[in-house]
């Protein structure tokens, strides 16, 4: 989704799942959210008209806004340009490679993330988040369910137990559908994420869960035995204390971390 400032009239593309965030209400929240500071380095992705980038490029050092769609370009830069730290890119945010936008100081990400890019954009970030302070993205309230989900939920899988393992996840506020023109047809929430310690995070066992958990939710209603045959026997699931019959939604992050770090030692 993106913003609209209220300065031009632009027709919502729904190739690029545009849905113009108008609620001031919702606007000063999530800005309170970010609470923008002066030597700040932000970058938004898929700023729309502005309605955001307004509230943020004056009360930071620069931000690097991304958007995709060249009929916006325009009415952006004759916004924003004044700002000598504003910097726009027409370019897709999941092409996008965040290192070259590094300049020394952690970069702050936002944005209203289009539906249909959300999952897959924010798991292209993860990889980023040893140079990233935090992110504030309004999403799909369905997929803000998934990022802050626990076990024994319908909501834990493959997204919650990635984001959880390399950032805290907080639940702003959620957001109705009339804050926005066109309305969508479902609910959104703002969520905030916040990278741990990168000293903390072991790439390699990063890697080692994300292939394991794909395995064991393959098919969510099959036992851990019948997900992870050929890959954990039951002795190994056992040994860290986690029943073959089990289902992968029942089995906490922490026993995913030492499954996949274990089983290596075995």
């Amino acid at each position: 989704m993106n913003q609209s400032s209220g300065l031009y009239k632009h027709k919502a593309r729904k190739r690029f799942g545009q849905n113009f965030l108008h609620d001031t209400h919702v606007i000063t929240s999530i800005v309170s959210a970010i609470a923008p500071a002066q030597d700040d380095h932000i970058v938004e992705i898929g700023p729309g008209q502005g309605a955001l980038t307004a509230e943020l490029v004056p009360y930071c050092q620069r931000l690097d806004a991304i958007e995709l769609d060249r009929d916006l370009l325009t009415l952006l830069l004759a916004s924003f340009s004044i700002h000598k730290g504003f910097h726009l890119h027409n370019q897709d945010a999941l092409k996008t490679d965040y290192r070259e936008l590094h300049q020394g100081r952690p970069l702050r990400v936002v944005g209203n993330l289009p539906y249909n890019i959300s999952t897959p954009l924010i798991l292209k970030l993860f990889e980023y988040t040893d140079i990233i302070a935090d992110m504030h993205f309004m999403l799909q309230s369905e997929v803000v369910d998934r990022l802050t989900a626990q076990p024994h939920s319908k909501a834990w899988g493959r997204l919650g137990i990635a984001a959880q393992y390399l950032c805290r996840v907080e639940r702003i506020i959620d957001v109705p559908p009339e804050a926005f023109d066109p309305a969508p047809k479902v609910q959104s929430a703002v969520v905030k994420l916040t990278p741990k310690d990168s000293s903390k995070v072991d790439l390699e066992q990063l890697g080692r869960l994300q292939a394991l958990v794909k395995q064991a939710f393959a098919q969510r209603r099959k036992t851990l035995r019948n997900n992870l045959k050929g890959v954990v026997s039951d002795v190994q699931l056992e040994h860290f204390g986690i029943d073959p019959a089990a289902r992968a939604e029942t089995i906490s992050l922490e026993q995913w971390v030492a499954l996949s770090d274990g089983i290596e030692q075995f």
